[in-house]
């Protein structure tokens, strides 16, 4: 098949930092590559030539700017070509343009959260006409793929379910040389309110109370306002925490990180589709605990890969999940273990295109199998609607995946990152990134910033509510939010 991916016009790929979304389209990319003729199409970057080849992935990179003006450059470069399969990442105002153009051929809707099937950034009917066009719908989680059926329930037919995955080769754990005594604990992410970093750092103050090691806690992430990181930094200060703010750390580089933590900490405090990061840390080697929310319940294994809160509103409850795997060190070995088995068997970026391959060539099957619309009797459409609806009951189960790929330990991903590298030369200057190569050096502190664009990510800030009413209730929860920390800081 001739496959097409089209990214969201806000980052390029690869990204220049991070942005989950972008990660995951060259990943499913490259692995699709392996059977099928792929191409992707992304926005245009100063760093980016207009045309690449990656791993035998063809980039295009056309001029961006609003949906409208990006989609118009899209649509050019669509028209000189003939694809079966054309998958749209979360942009579903695309759809129906797109599907005018091929009418024949396969067009998906890869859906990574709620966020931009919502207002403010398209409105219900625009989103329920491009839902309709799509012949496909795939969501990142089946967390998601309730709400969005929820939402829009004559939709849900067309939904599967396609978890993401992790390069368990760059993700990998390694014999630590030396430790410095401190038990480390990491977050990584963007820093807003949602993320719940002043949780973390109110639970870490609470775990010191409770076991003589010592206990430190990395934070690796950005923010586009200074102010909120100031902040964060002062309520560690006041509350007597050891946390090293490392600044927006490239997504190529970001392995090294997990490499220093001991254990990782995701305290969402709103819905989270998926949790890319928690995959990355359970590859890493690294048992999580994190809230108990969203597509992070089909992520985490309560009691084999880590730990799931309930009250992930309440810093004690993470304080004492904490406690536990610092003060019982075979369960904790046997997390570590069992973490990274587990993405090893479920979570490989192989895992993924093998289900997403499945998903397009069933569709591709009913297609072909499907008579002309003028040939079409009742008891036809009756009889294939029944073998789509019956193929869509599993859509909420991962099907049996091909044989894990072995354990290779130790850092191979030299050759992986030197693309990477090459185009982040000029971040070198500033910020030597080789200190996360030495396990016998601390982390300092970075300060990477740009773009603001460039620094968003899809999947930070997904809007609960289908209409104003319920995104306002987000507003001002995240206003609610502020106040707790300034209350922290200067109650």
């Amino acid at each position: 098949m001739k496959i097409v991916i089209i990214a969201p016009e806000q980052i390029p790929v690869p990204p220049i930092l991070g942005g989950s979304v972008e990660i995951t389209i060259l990943a499913i990319a490259k692995e699709l590559s392996k059977w099928h003729s792929v191409s992707i199409i992304s926005r245009a970057h100063p760093r980016y030539p207009k045309y690449s080849v990656i791993d035998g992935v063809h980039i295009y990179r056309v001029p961006t700017g609003s949906p409208a003006k990006y989609l118009t450059h899209v649509k050019k470069i669509l028209k000189k070509r003939r694809f079966d399969v054309l998958q749209i990442d979360n942009r579903p105002e695309f759809v129906r343009q797109i599907k005018s153009m091929f009418p024949n051929a396969t067009v998906s809707l890869y859906l990574h959260s709620l966020t931009f099937v919502n207002f403010p950034h398209t409105s219900r009917a625009e989103t329920l006409a491009g839902l309709r066009k799509a012949d496909l719908i795939i969501t990142n989680s089946s967390s998601l793929e309730s709400r969005l059926s929820a939402r829009f329930p004559s939709m849900s037919r067309k939904i599967r379910v396609a978890w993401l995955g992790v390069d368990t080769s760059r993700f990998s754990p390694i014999q630590k040389t030396s430790h410095s005594g401190a038990f480390t604990l990491l977050f990584a992410g963007r820093l807003i309110p949602r993320k719940g970093v002043p949780i973390l750092l109110q639970a870490v103050k609470l775990v010191n109370k409770q076991v003589a090691q010592p206990v430190k806690v990395m934070i690796a992430g950005g923010t586009p306002t200074s102010k909120y990181a100031r902040q964060l930094q002062s309520l560690s200060r006041k509350i007597g925490v050891h946390a090293e703010f490392l600044g927006t750390i490239p997504h190529c580089h970001i392995h090294r990180v997990f490499r220093k933590a001991d254990l990782f900490i995701c305290p969402s405090q709103k819905h989270e589709s998926f949790g890319l990061v928690n995959v990355e840390a359970m590859s890493s080697g690294l048992p999580v605990v994190a809230s108990k929310n969203g597509g992070i319940k089909e992520v985490i294994q309560h009691g084999r890969s880590g730990l799931l809160i309930n009250q992930y509103k309440n810093p004690q409850a993470f304080a004492d999940a904490i406690c536990s795997l610092i003060m019982n060190k075979p369960l904790y070995l046997k997390m570590k273990q069992e973490a990274r088995q587990i993405a090893l068997d479920k979570f490989s970026w192989r895992a993924t295109a093998d289900r997403l391959n499945h998903i397009y060539e069933s569709e591709k099957a009913l297609q072909k199998d499907e008579l002309p619309k003028d040939q079409c009797t009742a008891v036809d459409c009756h009889e294939r609607q029944n073998l789509r609806e019956c193929l869509g009951t599993e859509h909420g189960v991962q099907p049996e995946r091909r044989q894990a790929e072995p354990d290779k330990g130790g850092d191979h991903d030299e050759k992986s990152n030197q693309y990477c590298d090459t185009i982040l030369q000029p971040f070198s200057i500033v910020h030597d990134w080789s200190c996360f190569d030495d396990d016998n050096q601390s982390i300092t502190s970075t300060g990477v910033f740009q773009n603001f664009a460039d620094l968003c990510t899809e999947n930070d800030e997904e809007f609960d509510g289908s209409d104003s009413a319920e995104a306002t209730f987000d507003f001002f929860s995240d206003i609610g939010y502020q106040r707790l920390v300034d209350a922290l800081l200067y109650g």
